[in-house]
């Protein structure tokens, strides 16, 4: 097998799948969403997502591009696993498709009818009203039209190179030899999963496979351990897919692999097990590509039908191997309260809600606290933590503002009504208090990756403000879960503060940059932080305001602030003065040494 023959192949390969890319991006922008939406509304059953899997995977001629649009929907919370395992089921057999439209290149074309269905004839006409399409209608849809075409024609194109250069293997004894190794079961399969591990593409590793069987030399023998191992290599394209992904994520991803193990470890120990005992006649029979399309679709078909009946328990398997967290489970059981029939019931309602929101408030409160560690501490698993907590943090704001917006609609007592008023002003709130977990994590990732070091002077500054802000986040979080008011009512002095302690840290920071002690990059991510935390503190004392104001009077915000801060009265002296003292960054100053101390101990 020579250097040319070998870049020939690699080439065929290359045109084959550049040209079913092309062709399945050309389908998927003649749909638009059309297949997105199709996918996720109507796989309320098993068998519809069966189907429909298996019609979209025809369509865009891959099931690994199905699986990882599955993936993506079940991650973004659109679809649930039980939905996705149908979709997966038949995006397997979609894929077999492929395989059919390939014999489409081994035609004879000596003569007559075959000649006008050769794959040269069938490609040229293809290719020629498809760069017509291309380059001179003006509408897009036609661009795209043209786009599937031209695909079509190179995919042909490449199975054809890949035929051509490996045709004169069927003289060679070396090749006849080294093919047989492969009806060893074990082999077959691991030559399967390697190749298409490393094409990420089934159909084109059964493409391969119909290309080589040209030469006479692949047995039925040769090609169904392959066939096997193809199914199991095409799962790494999925699973790479899910790195990144939520639990349900990558649970989605593991559905596509197992289906495709057990078909495997299933059809391999009933196969050959059978085999040991009957002794098949016909594992000797010389494979052809359309035999070969065949082997493909009904071991495909097989292996579904077989786990069809198990589409349960296949869930239960997945969420074993993707376990859920103690802190998952809480999750869900806050969702859980928010049901519908509830809302009947004003009262029981209002708890429950209350109960859900506490879950928000201390997912929050962790987030803020996970995301201001990272700027000492970071880590690449915290950092996605925060990214991942965040978007549950929003899912609550969804569900619970829905709920109880169908909640105002019942006929509820004048102190109901105060309750579920409160809850809707503090949902956003508690969502912006994640927003900025999230906007403090990524000035922690920037300075990582640039490895930004503070002064001494700023870190002990940023150390005394994140001390503040973790207990006015602690405060408002306590007060709301307790309803408690006197609690609620430390809030606005402590927000106070802090807004001025980050107005002093602002001016001592430029106070540095003209001293030489800082530069701009460290100033740049040090106000933005300063920013997040005393929007953290605003946010906190919306809840605060909302709790004190609703229990008092119509909610009017901007009033009641005005009026406290103008009053004043003696406990708010005496809480703003108790946190004066705790949070004092006053005293910071260096010694002969240079070094950061507080003046008391000096």
């Amino acid at each position: 097998m020579g250097i040319t023959m070998i870049l020939t192949l690699l080439s065929g390969v290359a045109l084959f799948l550049y040209g079913m890319a092309l062709m399945g991006d050309g389908l998927k922008k003649v749909a638009g969403n059309k297949l997105e939406l199709i996918l996720y509304r109507l796989t309320n059953t098993p068998v519809k997502g069966v189907l429909l899997g298996a019609a979209v995977t025809a369509v865009i001629q891959s099931s690994s591009a199905t699986t990882v649009m599955v993936v993506g929907f079940v991650n973004s919370g659109m679809m649930k696993v039980s939905q996705a395992i149908g979709i997966i089921m038949g995006a397997n057999i979609g894929t077999s498709i492929t395989g059919w439209i390939l014999c489409l290149s081994y035609l004879d074309s000596a003569n007559g009818v075959a000649q006008l269905l050769s794959t040269a004839t069938i490609s040229a006409v293809v290719a020629i009203v498809g760069i017509i399409f291309r380059m001179f209608l003006k509408k897009i849809v036609y661009h795209n039209i043209g786009d599937i075409m031209l695909g079509f024609s190179i995919l042909m194109l490449g199975m054809q190179s890949m035929s051509g250069a490996v045709a004169p293997l069927r003289e060679s004894e070396w090749f006849t030899g080294a093919i047989t190794m492969f009806s060893n079961p074990v082999m077959g399969i691991l030559f399967g999963i390697l190749i298409t591990a490393v094409l990420q593409s089934a159909s084109a590793s059964v493409g391969i496979l119909q290309a080589l069987s040209v030469t006479g030399s692949i047995s039925f023998a040769t090609a169904l351990p392959i066939i096997m191992g193809i199914g199991v290599g095409a799962a790494c394209p999925v699973l790479l897919s899910a790195i990144g992904t939520n639990k349900n994520g990558r649970r989605t991803a593991l559905v596509y692999l197992n289906n495709d193990l057990f078909g495997m470890v299933f059809w391999s120990v009933l196969f050959y097990s059978a085999n040991a005992v009957v002794h098949f006649s016909f594992m000797d029979m010389v494979m052809n590509p359309m035999s070969i399309a065949v082997m493909n679709t009904v071991f495909r078909m097989a292996t579904i039908t077989v786990l069809m009946p198990f589409v349960r328990y296949i869930e239960k398997l997945v969420f074993f191997l993707v376990r859920d967290t103690a802190e998952d489970v809480e999750d869900a059981a806050d969702f859980d309260l928010l049901e519908e029939r509830f809302l009947a019931y004003p009262a029981l309602a209002i708890a429950q809600s209350h109960t859900a929101m506490n879950g928000m408030a201390k997912k929050a409160r962790k987030n803020i606290g996970r995301a201001m560690s990272l700027i000492e501490d970071y880590s690449k698993d915290k950092y996605n933590k925060v990214q991942e907590k965040e978007n549950l943090i929003d899912k609550y704001e969804d569900k619970l503002g829905t709920y109880l917006m169908q909640l105002t609609g019942k006929e509820m007592t004048e102190g109901q009504t105060k309750q579920v008023s409160k809850f809707l002003h503090t949902i956003s709130d508690f969502e912006r208090l994640g927003d900025h977990a999230v906007n403090i994590s990524r000035v922690a990732a920037e300075i990582h990756e640039k490895k930004i070091i503070f002064s001494d002077e700023g870190s002990n500054e940023l150390r005394v403000l994140k001390d503040a802000v973790r207990e006015i986040v602690c405060t408002t979080v306590d007060s709301f879960q307790e309803d408690d008011l006197l609690t609620a009512g430390r809030v606005e002095p402590l927000r106070e503060l802090i807004g001025i302690l980050c107005d002093e840290m602002k001016l001592r920071h430029i106070a540095r940059l003209r001293t030489g002690a800082c530069d701009m990059k460290q100033g740049i991510v040090f106000n933005d932080l300063l920013n997040n935390m005393e929007r953290i503190a605003d946010h906190c004392s919306n809840v605060a305001v909302a709790m004190i104001e609703l229990e008092a009077r119509n909610f009017d915000t901007h009033e009641y602030l005005k009026s406290v801060r103008e009053m004043k009265n003696a406990d708010y002296t005496a809480y703003f003065e108790e946190y004066k003292a705790r949070y004092d960054i006053s005293g910071f100053k260096k010694n002969k040494k240079g070094k950061q101390v507080k003046a008391s101990a000096i």
